[in-house]
């Protein structure tokens, strides 16, 4: 009602006046133009009075209505008993829903005041002043127009006032209604309180002394559901026994023609294409899962339609667990085969049987002495019902679901122990709890083995970040994402059981961690953590889509800009990631400028090599240096394999690997050796007899080893003298060779020169000398 109050008012602001004149050419000119704006102002408030009396009356309306349904809070709220635990969490849950809506609706309504205010005061302002001018000097005209202005204003401002004394009465309902919901707020929080405690804290009588004074309990609880579900009155309460009884009936007959309308159509109405051996194994489970989810659809026309509260609240609860007991079934029926669907049924079964008794005890709510009484035995034969479908039906599940059947094991022997003890309510609480956890994890698991299977069937690891980044999206994100929020929803769900989601998410946004620099609630650790999962896919899609641009525009220098990229992009995200955390902790920046200021001097001058190392090595990756050049460096010839921000390595062609750090590099002039075209000059050298003809020799030279394949003849081959030697004239050969195989191709040219010498008889001399023996005798004689 508080919403439909809110449109209301602001459909009565907007009749509010919003002429005005700006300045003309003189005052008369103005007057003219002020007589045109409030005479079809006037002319249109007139025609509105009628409607602004009936939006009164209908506001008048919703603000009764709203504060009749505040007493009926108040009276429902204060008369409930503390041992009604069920009771007193719905009156305390109605009663904070009504001020929280009540406080979310309460700006449009001051609004209106305020603004009916300053319409009043500004035409107070124009009555003066047009009343105050002096005529003297005006036109006949202008007097005219003066006059009128005058008349419309002050019958504005009449109008005005008599919408505003319409609503003097609403402000005193509306401040005391305000102050009535408030005291009630603080009153349902005071008893929320005192829920959590008898929850958490205080335990009750353990079953064991429950069992000595059985025939007490037994008359206790004969009583409390006499005089709550039985007690005649004159007037029936929307409460009644007879309304329980009514509504369980309904729910049979809706589950039995929901089952058998599925049945018809699973059996006779399903196409022939479906009726395949594997669908009919598991056509039982499949009219389980549709009938639940009819159901839900059922309950969910039921509580809208329903004007009464007890429909309203049963169905609402309803609808949640039919739909969590299908999504359960449907991931059964997704994940497993047909045998293994019914084993794996046998081990869920026992939680849903309990979670529908808690449920059901939530619907009527069931006194808290009857409760103790009989949620110990169930549980415990619940518990034994666990065992042994465990010890019967593992063997033929998944090992996640036996593992799942453990944990429930675990929380039904918890919730038993819990119970047994006095903590009753504690062990509601978590039956319900992991009811909703086992689902969504049931959920999870489900999208998470089907999107992997269907990953691996179109190979996705092997597609381009084009075809698969709203694949990666849902894998890596979303589903991450929803486990986490997961936990969160189960508990807030569970808390819902006794109307606690609003304590719940009070819980969540509490900042248990709350200083002056930092503050951290379990809402923002969940928003940390999700936000980590989308900046890791952020990070992993940028670096994909980098390294396709740079393949696609240049492969040769692809490798050495994507890892230049790749750091930059990992330091940019999650820079940002880490800015986004530290704003969600409220982590206040001062102290880490005043931190950092004097830690990054002391870093600067600590790793001054280090950062010149980074610097060089952007410069190599900028384009001086790629991944696979050859290059020359300390005499050592290699090919790179890796370039990093500190250093580069080399792989030399001896075998070795070999790093140097970026600025040595640098400082000792490296060599290039496949920056530009790839091939280098090779020098050779050969020498001949004397008495050659060196100009055939130079010619049939070059004309054999431009027929090499390893020789670019593009830039030819030159011959040409060296040196006339002791032994012979040496020639120098000077040919283009690959870098890629230098060596190979030196060899491959001297064996040509060698071959074409001895095939044209030219003589290759090696060293030698002559000796010349002077005899001393005959030189003497």
């Amino acid at each position: 009602m508080t919403k439909k109050l809110s449109l209301l008012l602001l459909l009565l602001l907007l009749l509010l006046p919003a002429h005005a004149v700006l300045k003309e050419g003189n005052l008369e000119s103005t007057l003219a133009i002020l007589r045109t704006e409030l005479t079809n102002y006037h002319a249109n408030l007139e025609r509105e009075v009628g409607a602004m009396k009936e939006q009164q009356k209908a506001v008048q309306d919703m603000l009764f209505n709203v504060i009749a349904r505040s007493n009926q809070n108040a009276l429902m709220l204060y008369s409930q008993k503390p041992e009604y635990v069920f009771d007193l969490a719905y009156a305390c849950h109605e009663a904070t829903e009504q001020y929280e809506d009540f406080k979310q609706n309460l700006l449009p309504f001051r609004q209106f005041i305020d603004q009916n205010k300053s319409e009043i005061a500004r035409y107070d302002n124009l009555i003066n002043t047009l009343s105050s001018m002096n005529v003297a000097n005006l036109s006949s005209k202008a007097r005219l127009d003066k006059g009128v202005c005058l008349t419309l204003a002050i019958n504005i401002r009449h109008t005005l006032s008599d919408n505003s004394k319409q609503f003097t009465d609403y402000i005193g309902y509306y401040d005391s209604l305000e102050k009535q919901l408030q005291a009630l707020n603080d009153y349902a929080n005071q008893c929320y309180r005192e829920i959590q405690y008898s929850i958490f804290n205080n335990a009750g009588q353990n079953y064991f002394s429950v069992l000595k004074q059985l025939p007490e309990n037994l008359q206790e609880s004969k009583q409390a559901v006499q005089s709550k579900y039985f007690e005649k009155t004159k007037v029936r309460s929307q409460w009644d026994g007879r309304y329980i009884v009514t509504l369980f009936s309904l729910i049979a007959f809706y589950g039995l023609i929901a089952a058998a309308v599925n049945f018809f159509i699973a059996r006779y109405l399903m196409p022939k294409r479906l009726r395949r051996p594997a669908i009919i194994a598991r056509r039982k489970y499949i009219v389980m899962a549709t009938s639940a989810i009819t159901l839900a659809v059922i309950f969910g026309v039921i509580r809208f339609f329903s004007s009464q509260h007890f429909i309203v609240m049963a169905s609402g609860l309803l609808v949640g667990y039919t739909w969590l007991m299908a999504v359960t079934l449907v991931s059964l029926l997704l994940r497993l085969g047909g045998r293994q669907i019914k084993s794996a049924f046998y081990l869920y079964a026992p939680l849903m049987g309990m979670s529908l008794s808690v449920i059901i005890f939530r619907i009527v709510l069931i006194p808290d002495n009857l409760v103790n009484l009989l949620l110990p035995p169930m549980l415990l034969v619940f518990t034994l019902w666990q065992w042994l479908v465990i010890r019967h039906h593992t063997r033929h599940v998944p090992q996640s679901d036996t593992l799942l059947s453990y944990a429930s094991l675990l929380v039904f022997g918890l919730s038993l122990l819990a119970s047994w003890m006095g903590y009753t309510l504690l062990s509601v609480q978590v039956l319900i709890w992991w009811m909703m956890q086992l689902t969504c994890i049931l959920t999870i698991t489900c999208l998470r083995g089907w999107l992997k299977a269907w990953g691996i069937k179109h190979r996705m690891r092997e597609r381009k970040i084009t075809k698969t980044w709203s694949f990666n999206l849902v894998y890596q994100v979303v589903l991450p994402v929803l486990a986490i929020a997961s936990f969160l929803l189960a508990i807030y769900w569970a808390a819902d059981v006794f109307n606690l989601s609003d304590k719940i998410w009070d819980i969540y946004r509490h900042a248990y961690i709350n200083t002056k620099w930092f503050a951290a609630s379990i809402l923002a650790v969940a928003e940390v953590v999700s936000l980590y999962f989308v900046f890791k896919y952020l990070n992993h899609s940028i670096k994909a889509v980098l390294k396709l641009h740079f393949e696609r525009s240049d492969i040769s220098t692809a490798a050495s800009r994507f890892t230049m990229a790749k750091n930059v992009v990992q330091v940019a995200v999650w820079g940002i990631w880490t800015i986004c955390s530290l704003a969600v902790f409220h982590i206040d920046n001062t102290w880490l400028v005043v931190v950092s200021g004097g830690f990054s001097t002391g870093v600067g001058f600590a790793m001054k090599d280090i950062l010149e190392n980074i610097y060089y090595g952007i410069s190599l990756m900028a384009g001086r240096i790629k991944v696979g050049d050859y290059i020359i460096c300390d005499g050592i010839r290699g090919r790179v394999s890796s370039i990093s921000y500190t250093s580069t390595t080399i792989e030399a062609n001896d075998g070795s690997v070999i790093s140097f750090q970026n600025s040595q590099l640098l400082t000792k002039n490296y060599k290039n050796m496949t920056k530009n075209h790839g091939y280098e000059v090779a020098v050779l050298e050969v020498g001949v007899a004397y008495g050659n003809n060196l100009k055939q020799v130079r010619e049939l030279l070059q004309k054999n080893i431009l027929k090499l394949p390893c020789v670019d003849v593009t830039r030819g081959v030159t011959v040409m003298v060296k040196e006339l030697a002791d032994s012979a004239v040496t020639l120098k050969i000077v040919a283009w060779v690959s870098v890629l195989t230098q060596a190979i191709d030196c060899s491959r040219i001297l064996e040509c020169a060698y071959d074409t010498l001895n095939a044209n008889n030219i003589e290759i001399p090696f060293p030698q000398q002559d000796i010349h023996i002077i005899n001393n005798e005959t030189s003497q004689n």
